[in-house]
């Protein structure tokens, strides 16, 4: 089967904050910390969290990247949301909307660099 994504992603537990911009059923500016991502694209990004996050709400993101290490911000939406266990834990994809080509070319290097020399 082939890969029909539009970006390279790399498997990454990378940290990440997200705070919650709009969606009417949440409270918007509520922080939401310390989750892992489990992909990373220059198209957005796989995060799994305690957290339910309805599709279609926008959000802040803080993604710290390990190699070289810095924090990199962006906007995202909830464009996939799967349960992973009772309601308590999910699996969310997030499309990077309304982000900084300047972001987003930090994350292609990044990807890139990680695809050349991966993280042990």
């Amino acid at each position: 089967m082939s890969d029909k994504r539009r970006a390279k992603r790399i498997k990454e537990e990378a940290k990440v904050t997200i705070i919650l911009v709009s969606k009417d059923s949440l409270s918007p500016g509520r922080k939401i910390i310390y989750h892992l991502t489990k992909d990373i694209s220059a198209a957005g990004i796989k995060i799994q969290t305690n957290t339910f996050l309805p599709i279609n709400s926008m959000i802040k993101i803080e993604l710290s990247l390990k190699e070289p290490p810095r924090v990199v911000s962006a906007i995202g939406m909830v464009r996939r949301v799967k349960t992973l266990y009772a309601d308590e834990l999910f699996e969310v994809g997030i499309e990077f909307v309304d982000t900084s080509q300047e972001i987003i070319s930090i994350i292609k290097e990044h990807i890139e660099r990680q695809s050349k020399f991966p993280v042990t």
